[in-house]
């Protein structure tokens, strides 16, 4: 008990209700809001709150601690302490490396500064690999301690405002690179950390395509964090800073103008706006259709192909079920030239056949996905409470098929 009588909230029998309210509202969480993340009512978040149901099972519970934005199974049920790892990704064994690059400082270096062409080039390599790659962590994470080392050198090393600002676009672009690595591992404030450098870093370079990128990535990591309303603003902000440049822009701009205004729409959907979410998809699939069939943005995947893709997905994040497996049906994962991409769009479609109440599809394409890219299944929190939620189903085909998917992606070890 602390000194001022305050009670411990680990020391005190709090009931799992009060937990969950407590937590609700310290995220600023409806229970409309909690309800959709987790598939469930307002009046299911009711009744638990105030008592009516009892303590959910383990991979309800779960759910909600991945909503909440927990460390902890323990700070919802006062026992029973889980780590988050179990459900939101491992650490990847580069992680520390990736994190050493991230925080040095690179000073009294005297080796040759590297030109920003050769970086743009190693940079577009990086790119063609990751998403060659059925492990894309094992790829990039090798190469972005060097990259992180050779862009802020030619930062410090540039002669003027010019190279200046060309050297820091690339530092920008290696800040994005550096978060589809860092993504679902179990490192926020580093996360954080490269989101803020590489917005620095465009605003630096004052390059629309560079900031546009900084934006999406950033809005995501706010919308992730539950911060909708951050999320709309830099969503917004940069989409207005992009379209004053799009008369003159090269297919780039458009495309990351076009995934902004995607996110846009994703949060809306998060929120339960149908018809905002969709006005925000059909503008950018406008954008979508004004880029060659063959075009695809190695960054944001904006694409014809990935189009259809975010309409699954807005479908989902509406808890529209027949509605995400309708738009599935027109979306093929084969069309998308990008194997870590093609499998989160498989993923997405699972949540569709889960929510049409399909589950043995479900669980067949979570298997397509993990065949075309392991890596994407293992840190997917949504293709982790898939297959935990089957662990515990009755039907013993899918308890014994997810029980081999929980192996290979990691969740039984």
């Amino acid at each position: 008990m602390p000194v001022d009588g305050t009670p411990d909230p680990y020391e005190v029998d709090i009931p799992f209700g009060t937990r969950l309210k407590l937590n609700r509202t310290r995220r600023g969480l409806t229970r409309e809001v909690l309800g959709g993340l987790v598939g469930r009512s307002a009046s299911w978040v009711k009744a638990l709150e105030t008592g009516r149901l009892g303590t959910p099972r383990l991979p309800v519970l779960l759910s909600l601690v991945e909503a909440l934005h927990l460390r902890d199974l323990a700070e919802l049920t006062g026992k029973q302490s889980v780590p988050v790892a179990l459900f939101s990704g491992p650490g990847h064994t580069l992680l520390p490396r990736v994190r050493a690059s991230v925080n040095s400082l690179a000073l009294g270096d005297d080796r040759p500064v590297p030109t920003v062409e050769r970086l743009r080039a190693r940079l577009a390599g990086a790119w063609r690999a990751r998403h060659s790659a059925p492990n894309h962590r094992d790829v990039v994470g090798r190469l972005l301690p060097g990259l992180f080392d050779d862009a802020q050198r030619a930062v410090r090393g540039a002669e003027n405002g010019t190279d200046r600002r060309a050297a820091n676009s690339v530092l920008s672009e290696v800040c994005s690179l550096a978060q589809f690595f860092i993504a679902y591992q179990p490192a926020q404030s580093l996360l954080w950390r490269v989101a803020e450098r590489g917005m620095v870093a465009a605003q630096e370079a004052e390059d629309p395509h560079a900031l546009g990128v900084a934006a999406w990535l950033l809005a995501q990591a706010h919308r992730d964090a539950g911060d909708w309303e951050a999320a709309d603003a830099v969503t917004e902000e940069a989409s207005r800073h992009l379209e004053r440049h799009l008369p003159d822009a090269d297919l780039d701009v458009l495309a990351v103008w076009g995934a902004l205004r995607f996110e846009a729409g994703y949060t809306a959907a998060r929120r339960g706006e149908a018809g905002t979410a969709w006005r925000h998809w059909d503008t950018a699939r406008k954008a979508a259709e004004r880029l060659p069939a063959s075009y695809y943005h190695p960054m944001t995947s904006f694409s014809r192909p990935v189009i259809g893709a975010h309409a699954v997905t807005v479908a989902v994040e509406l808890r529209s079920g027949h509605e995400a497996v309708r738009q599935s049906g027109r979306a093929p994962a084969e069309a998308i030239p990008s194997r870590p991409r093609g499998a989160r769009h498989r993923i997405e479609q699972a949540r569709a056949h889960r929510l049409a109440g399909q589950r043995d599809e479900a669980l067949r394409v979570l298997e397509a996905a993990h065949a075309a890219a392991p890596e994407t299944v293992r840190y997917n929190a949504f293709a982790r409470h898939m297959v935990l939620e089957e662990l515990e189903s009755r039907d013993p085909r899918r308890r014994d098929g997810a029980g081999v998917l929980a192996e290979r992606i990691g969740l039984l070890s």
